[in-house]
């Protein structure tokens, strides 16, 4: 192994830390209590470091080195640089939340060992760290390989259940068809040459034709794994069929992957990104956006609604990025670079916020063994820990403010709002449009959150059983809590985390954010705008009403309130029929975004003894696009089943034709 710079070992070395526990866990395989109370703490703890080790190597230059493992004459490359240090941060800092939040969660007899488990779940650590490590093309294929076979597994945990096995064939295939067009754009990106490293990426000179081809073939691939419509379908599937803490593994740390490779190749690999790439990313994401957040607010899994959820961040994260790619290419760098800052400051927001929403959701699945939202209720009383904790997440993910998903919002609000200084004509006139589409979304995404927290804890419950639900352990409140103080600090310290996204963008792109020299609790996001929001003054202003309200009731009504027995009218007790149900939140939604579903509903007749209402909302594209390749590939694969004999000579026929054949072909 070449030298390598202390930052980088200390990364590699807690790569294969991860590795090694996951490997330790095959020692005592049927054992929860070793995998769960020392193995996943432990990696835990691997998650701090990391976190810590890629904080403070953001600002360090960037370190290249040469592995001596891989194939002969093809070691693997690695090297470490501002943007593969923040999303290790990332990386590090939500995966430490979620292990030791699945150190108390996994327990016995749930499909797949506990120590297989264990292996599993580290290997998708690791895989996904040395994603961001490689500098190849070889290194990064099999690190992509082995992040998405490890989640595959993750995912088929209950491998027991027919629907769970379909959930995780389905991934994988969007996977591998997202992971061929990877290998295709790293292939166009080699200019032709038998060249795989990264640094011969950078120095091949591609005509704007091919450049665009090997765009085009990233931002498919990428955005297969990223859940980006319409090569989304996997996620929402998936996502249920997972346990809880994988599930936000997934969405917290995998989908980010999918935004650093973007990044990645669109701003490194080919160089200077042309404008009108980001024109395409900026309308894929938008479209995402909508289309996922729409979807989330008619969702009656509690998991499902949350990968809708998590659809429609990406999409903002992507429209981001694209943004920042048009200004990028007219040469409007401070506004790239405030756009490019709004997508990386959203991508860790996104990463504590899901995590922390489907954490929660994994307290309560365990607890009452639920996730049909018509069946859960007022959980508040039975569950506080979990249910306060959990609405940090929900009012994060809402978008308001103190807490860290208003900032990022607001920062790319900020950015679309010059889009119209754009100098090119008609797209300064449509690109303000993306504005009015983020604030829809966001404002829809208020409306989910409200649903998925006010359904679940509020109100009264909506089965008897509800009534033996208990509260998360210790381990697991630990967890939560974690991502919660992320949240919370990620939305109170704005200042600090922009000008650590600043070294980040201007180290990738060249893009530079300048300074405004604005005071740490006021956040300005470009000199001389009169824009600016403190979340510090914000959470003071809230807390000093909140406080003085609550002491002038107190002073002047608490003392006059006369109680006595309320005359109903005959309409007596509430009861949990008379709460909003989940279908009842969504209806306005299916019948305003009625284009997007498929909607089948089952109506009684007027004769039913026992008449029964039910509605099935479907997604049109998979009916559209999925369900009719499938139908076609079916009916090619049986017009080859004649090949299948049965016979071993037969086999051994094919083979020996498919080797004259090669022969005559390189003669």
């Amino acid at each position: 192994m070449l030298y390598i710079d202390s930052s980088m070992r200390a990364c590699l070395a807690l790569l294969a830390l991860w590795a090694l526990i996951g490997v330790a866990g095959l020692l005592r395989p049927m054992s929860v209590g070793f995998v769960g109370r020392m193995l996943f703490p432990l990696g835990a703890l691997c998650g701090v470091v990391l976190a810590v080790v890629a904080a403070t190597s953001i600002g360090a230059p960037a370190e290249q080195a040469v592995l001596k493992i891989g194939l002969p004459d093809l070691p693997m490359h690695v090297r470490r640089d501002a943007l593969a240090s923040f999303f290790l941060l990332l990386l590090g800092a939500t995966s430490a939340g979620i292990s030791i939040f699945a150190a108390g969660y996994f327990r016995r007899g749930q499909g797949t060992a506990p120590g297989l488990m264990c292996l599993q779940y580290h290997l998708f650590l690791a895989s996904m760290g040395f994603v961001l490590l490689a500098d190849d093309a070889y290194a990064f294929m099999v690190a992509w390989e082995t992040m998405a076979l490890s989640s595959y597994f993750l995912v088929t945990t209950q491998h027991g259940l027919p629907e769970i096995r379909r959930a995780g064939f389905l991934y994988l295939l969007i996977a591998h068809v997202g992971a061929l067009a990877i290998l295709l754009s790293f292939g166009v990106m080699q200019g032709g040459s038998w060249q795989f490293t990264f640094d011969a990426m950078r120095g091949a000179h591609l005509t704007p034709y091919w450049a665009a081809v090997a765009f085009l073939l990233a931002l498919f691939g990428f955005g297969a794994k990223a859940g980006l419509v319409p090569l989304h379908v996997w996620l929402p599937e998936a996502h249920p069929a997972a346990p809880s803490p994988v599930s936000a593994l997934m969405s917290g740390a995998m989908l980010k992957m999918a935004v650093y490779g973007v990044l990645r190749v669109s701003f490194d690999l080919l160089g200077k990104p042309e404008w009108w790439w980001g024109l395409v990313l900026l309308a894929v994401g938008l479209f995402s956006a909508l289309y996922g957040v729409t979807f989330a607010a008619v969702q009656t899994d509690m998991k499902r609604l949350l990968a809708w959820s998590s659809i429609e961040n990406l999409g903002i994260v992507f429209a981001a990025i694209g943004l920042g790619i048009v200004f990028h290419g007219v040469g409007m760098n401070s506004l790239a670079a405030l756009a490019l800052i709004a997508a990386l400051y959203h991508s860790l927001n996104h990463a504590f916020m899901k995590s922390l929403l489907f954490l929660g959701t994994g307290a309560v699945l365990h607890s009452t063994g639920e996730r049909n939202l018509g069946r859960l209720g007022g959980l508040i009383h039975r569950m506080p820990w979990v249910a306060w904790l959990t609405l940090v997440g929900a009012l994060a993910m809402a978008g308001l403010p103190p807490l860290n998903g208003f900032v990022s919002e607001w920062l790319l609000l900020q950015a679309f709002l010059f889009a119209h200084q754009v100098p090119r004509t008609f797209v300064n006139m449509i690109l303000p449009v993306g504005a009015a589409l983020v604030a829809l979304s966001a404002a829809l995404a208020a409306y989910v959150m409200v649903k998925f927290f006010g359904v679940i804890f509020l109100g009264q419950p909506r089965e008897p059983a509800l009534a033996r639900a208990h509260d998360a352990g210790l381990l697991e409140r630990i967890g939560l809590i974690w991502l919660a103080l992320g949240c919370l600090l990620l939305g109170l310290l704005p200042t600090y985390v922009i000008d650590t996204l600043r070294t980040v963008v201007a180290q990738f792109s060249g893009a530079l954010l300048p300074s405004t020299g604005a005071p740490w609790w006021l956040l300005v996001p470009l000199a001389g705008r009169q824009a600016s929001y403190s979340a510090p003054v914000f959470l003071i202003a809230l807390a000093s009403i909140v406080v003085l309200t609550a002491l002038l009731v107190r002073r002047f009504y608490h003392h006059r309130v006369r109680r006595a027995a309320a005359w109903d009218g005959g309409f007596g007790r509430l009861n949990a029929r008379m709460q909003d149900t989940a279908e009842g939140f969504g209806q306005p939604i299916r019948h305003i975004f009625g284009a997007f579903f498929a909607v089948q509903r089952e109506l009684p007749s007027a004769f039913d003894s026992a008449p029964r209402y039910g509605v099935v909302v479907g997604d049109r594209i998979w009916q559209w696009v999925y369900l009719p390749l499938g139908t076609l590939v079916q009916r090619i694969a049986d017009s080859f089943a004649w090949l299948q004999q049965g016979r071993i000579s037969t086999y051994l026929l094919y083979s020996f034709i498919t080797l004259i054949a090669l022969l005559a072909l390189m003669l």
